[in-house]
């Protein structure tokens, strides 16, 4: 740590000559031992036992990093507090309630506003009510959790004759010729001060979601709407009677019931791909396995498949929805990602899970109780939105809590089919029977994030130099909340704000732009790629596309293939729709828009080449699948106590690719996400 504090670069991200430097880090140095070693005895509240478990909770979190990255965060408190005036901690404090968010839209609580909460299971009606309000409506919004979603609603709109526009963070298309009363976006695009008559807002559960909560929070906070309908589960419904008694707006409940049967099957596939049937979709997390699949299923069953992903363009992504929902063609089976879940009109019989763990932020994580759920939900359609286009609805049972009384609903057709869930193996189904059978917990708070305006105040209080993502995590160290909020987590703003720290010519309201980004400094080459926008930024001219050494266009051109050449071409594709998103922020500099688009597109059709003809590694996918499934025996263990548990085995005589353990030697460990296993016969143990 004293090399890193020491270091030329820090150092003049701090202002400070050499000398002084290491004057304030040796008395850095010595209060931190001195405070962490007179803790025993201490209350939990005491400063240096708030160091203690700080830097314990870093460890935790991400080991030898997470510590070093705290220790930095508390040397930066250190220097800071050496230049603070005694008013300067009052003044931080004010800025810091952060207690009543409401107050932040005046506008919005002066309108007499009417939220109608519609909530249900997965397939029971709920989105189509609020949309039929939407269509009845002379302006409105709908804002959804993902931009398939978005393309969706604007196409279904546009295609009933009411003009809509589109806005998501990288792309906005408007209405040619008329002004659209109507919008469609992603959640985090929500425009807080426009007036309009209904808008609807999906997903209403991932308000509570630890990163991207404060979207809903802001939406539901702020819209000017007279009528705003929510869509999403029952264990939203405490938490938003809260947020509207308290904003002093008028609640309307409607509660829905499935409207088709959903059955999870006693048994899993087994690995059986030949099991597979006319309907059946597989959910798999990544896109490189979803081609994977798709590639392993067309060769052991001889069946079409289609595919369906959040970034696949959207009319590909339209396309393959009509092959598979069409039952006149070849294509009976679909893999797809957990998008499937946020609504997608898909005329799915059996939703099978590859697994229920994916890959995060460096190891495996299991599904919770509520995204299984949701995904399994899809199973057994109501109807496809290409059997209700253009002819009479049947209108789903909805009841009204607050009028007490059931709409009238014509009788059922026959045509309902009923839904089935289960695994590809074994080990998975444990979990998703329990997920299936029990209730998710209530969500106890809304996500947000400070204001601009209160993060630029913030700023001000401490020297030019001091680096912005000390900033950030102090703003969020010291914030008071109210019980039903919690902070949205900063972690891609701290690093983007680390990036950028040293181009000076970036104003406090440029870097907050910057730390919103939808980047990621774990790609290849984005932190270049991001400073390089910046300086852009910073110098007010330079963003044509073309002229970005650190882009490398020239892939598009190459015959490469492989993981490596994949994750390049991903790369590239994730830095061109940062500067589309950059672009509607400082459109003044990054100019080239319509050739980034150009360019964008090319490279998804290349990503495309490259995986639909990759070979994939029986070898590679198995060892992933085993880390995958001890992630799944690590919860198995904690939920029923077992230290032991059986995994599926099949025979050597099938010889397919979806065998679990064949080929593994026995005593062969590796990491599972959560513990260490050992593989022995046809166990996995925790080691």
């Amino acid at each position: 740590m004293r090399g890193k504090a020491l270091d030329p670069a820090f150092m003049n991200s701090t202002g400070l000559v050499k000398d002084t430097a290491q004057a304030r880090f040796a008395s850095f140095s010595a209060r931190l031992k001195l405070s962490l070693l007179s803790i025993t005895g201490r209350s939990r509240e005491s400063a240096s036992t708030r160091q203690y478990f700080s830097l314990r909770s870093a460890f935790e979190r991400g080991g030898p990093n997470g510590i070093e990255a705290q220790l930095r965060f508390m040397l930066q408190e250190h220097l800071a507090n050496l230049d603070l005036q005694d008013g300067d901690v009052v003044d931080h404090a004010n800025l810091a309630d952060l207690r009543y968010p409401y107050e932040w839209y005046p506008s919005a609580r002066e309108i007499n506003r009417h939220i109608h909460l519609h909530i249900g299971p997965t397939n029971s009606g709920k989105t189509y009510h609020a949309l039929k309000q939407l269509e009845q409506s002379s302006s409105g919004i709908y804002a959804g959790p993902l931009r398939l979603l978005a393309h969706e609603v604007y196409r279904r709109l546009n295609e009933k004759g009411k003009p809509c526009n589109l806005i998501t963070g990288d792309e906005i298309i408007a209405t040619e010729g008329v002004d659209a009363a109507m919008s469609s976006c992603t959640v985090e695009m929500v425009p807080v001060g426009r007036h309009m008559d209904v808008a609807v807002i999906d997903e209403i559960q991932m308000i509570g979601h630890v990163e991207r909560g404060w979207a809903w929070t802001q939406a539901l906070l702020g819209l000017c709407a007279k009528e705003i309908h929510l869509c999403g589960e029952d264990r939203a419904l405490p938490l938003i009677k809260e947020l509207s008694a308290a904003m002093g707006d008028t609640l309307h409940i409607h509660r829905y019931e499935r409207l088709s049967p959903l059955e999870v099957m006693p048994t899993s596939l087994d690995g059986r791909l030949r099991s597979l049937q006319k309907g059946d979709c597989v959910v798999t997390f990544s896109r490189r396995g979803i081609h994977a699949m798709k590639q392993e299923i067309e060769k052991v069953t001889k069946k079409k498949v289609a595919v369906i992903y959040g970034s696949l363009p959207p009319d590909v992504r339209a396309q393959q929805a009509r092959l598979f929902n069409d039952s006149g063609n070849d294509y009976d089976i679909l893999v797809a990602s957990d998008a499937v879940g946020m609504g997608l009109n898909l005329n799915i019989k059996r939703i099978i899970f590859e697994s229920t763990s994916k890959f995060f932020s460096g190891g495996f994580v299991s599904l919770s109780q509520s995204e299984i759920k949701q995904i399994a939900g899809r199973a057994g359609r109501f109807r496809v939105a290409t059997d209700v286009i253009g002819k009479p609805a049947l209108i789903p049972p909805v009841t009204d809590a607050s009028s007490k009384q059931a709409q009238a609903v014509p009788p059922k057709s026959p045509c309902y089919s009923s839904g089935l869930v289960t695994s590809l193996d074994r080990v998975d189904l444990p979990l998703i029977q329990r997920a299936m059978t029990s209730d998710a917990s209530p969500i106890l708070s809304a996500g947000i994030l400070p204001p601009d305006d209160v993060l630029v105040r913030f700023a001000t209080y401490f020297p030019p130099q001091t680096p912005f993502s000390y900033i950030l995590l102090r703003l969020h160290e010291i914030s008071r909340m109210h019980s039903r909020f919690h902070l949205c987590q900063p972690s891609d703003a701290v690093d983007i704000a680390d990036a950028i720290q040293g181009i000076k010519g970036l104003s406090i309201h440029d870097r907050i732009v910057f730390c919103a980004a939808p980047a990621s400094l774990n790609e290849p080459g984005h932190e270049k790629i991001i400073q390089a926008y910046a300086r852009c930024v910073e110098n007010q001219c330079g963003g044509n596309l073309l002229d970005f050494q650190e882009l490398n266009l020239a892939l598009i051109e190459q015959s490469g293939h492989g993981a490596n050449f994949l994750r390049e071409l991903e790369a590239l594709h994730k830095a061109l729709i940062l500067y589309l998103w950059l672009s509607y922020r400082f459109n003044g500099i990054f100019v080239s828009q319509v050739m980034a688009f150009h360019v964008k597109k090319l490279v998804e059709d290349r990503i495309d080449q490259t995986l639909s003809g990759a070979t994939y590694s029986t070898q590679s996918r198995q060892w992933a699948k085993r880390r995958r499934q001890a992630a799944v025996l690590q919860v198995l263990e904690e939920q029923r106590g077992v230290a032991d548990v059986q995994v599926s085995h099949e025979s050597a005589s099938n010889q397919q690719a979806t065998e679990i353990l064949d080929g593994t030697p026995t005593g062969s460990s590796f990491d599972g996400g959560t513990g260490r296993y050992v593989l022995a016969g046809d166990h996995l143990h925790l080691a």
